[in-house]
């Protein structure tokens, strides 16, 4: 029996797949005691775990209508939740264009340093993003003259820009990894079928849109995934860049804020992590196919 068949065959056993259960169960229950919790009245949590709402199901919304509407300071979520998406959308789509582009032209553009670029930008994922947070802080805030002409500090910058700073940041910091991967997926496709479209006058721009990003679809939803669900989760570089400001601070720093000055209000807590969790949960779980087939489409070749 081959190394490939009793791999197959252990992880298909009913061993396998009764650890399968107890990691999911276990996996699950911190959720569902969330849940659980968000709609529970204030007096009930205070004096009781959340497993007795199986002996006193007393359930309330007011939690989420708290955190979300609330004019007392302590909730008003909903201008937050705006202002995630906001961050997570554009800098998802920064991310996958550019990585998609860059992907291509190190593949299949011949130019002096194309092997030592590459190199270069799979060095950068052993840099840690905290030794870039102050020199790119400073950047931003100081502003930079761009031929001759002074380009305003991207703190100044008002409406939809006043996000640039933290789109700037999660693209930078999320182009080395998202480069590597579409880079391995963009090498990997036929290169006899590249050769034919250039054969038939297709110049790059045909051969990206219309045959490069077809074959790459799975791999480009992996990455808008990974990608959206990081910046979605993420609070130093929201901290840093976006904290400071109310119309630009995501879900993630007002919940950090909560949970430092209303520590004792676990209602409020729950309800307003659950609903920072609700939407990666249904982006996940409407794309996970998908994700899958991304993940699986670098690993045979051909």
């Amino acid at each position: 029996m081959s190394s490939v068949a009793r791999v197959r065959r252990a992880l298909t056993s009913r061993a396998a797949s009764a650890a399968a259960i107890v990691i999911a169960i276990a996996w699950t229950v911190p959720t569902a005691g969330l849940l659980v919790s968000s709609v529970r009245p204030e007096e009930r949590i205070m004096t009781s775990g959340w497993w007795s709402v199986l002996a006193d199901p007393t359930l309330t919304l007011r939690n989420y209508e708290e955190v979300l509407f609330a004019r007392d300071g302590s909730g008003q979520l909903a201008s937050y939740f705006v202002n995630s998406f906001a961050i997570a959308v554009p800098s998802m789509v920064f991310v996958v264009v550019l990585s998609a582009l860059t992907a291509y032209a190190l593949v299949w553009l011949r130019f002096p340093g194309r092997d030592w670029l590459f190199v270069g930008v799979f060095a950068l994922q052993i840099v840690p993003l905290q030794m870039a947070l102050v020199p790119l802080l400073r950047l931003l805030s100081e502003g930079a003259t761009i031929g001759g002409v002074e380009v305003l500090p991207a703190w100044e910058l008002r409406g939809a820009f006043q996000f640039t700073p933290v789109w700037l940041a999660h693209t930078i910091f999320g182009l080395p990894l998202g480069i590597f991967l579409m880079h391995n997926f963009v090498a990997q496709l036929p290169r006899s079928l590249i050769e034919a479209a250039r054969a038939d006058g297709a110049g790059h721009g045909m051969i990206f849109r219309g045959i490069v990003l077809p074959l790459i679809a799975p791999a480009l939803v992996s990455l808008a995934l990974l990608e959206f669900l990081w910046v979605w989760n993420d609070l130093l570089v929201a901290l840093i860049f976006a904290g400071g400001s109310v119309e630009v601070a995501p879900l993630t720093v007002r919940l950090a804020e909560m949970a430092g000055t209303r520590g004792g209000e676990w209602q409020r807590l729950t309800a307003g992590a659950f609903v920072s969790m609700v939407v990666p949960l249904l982006v996940f779980l409407s794309l996970q196919r998908y994700f899958a087939r991304g993940l699986l489409a670098g690993s045979v070749k051909g």
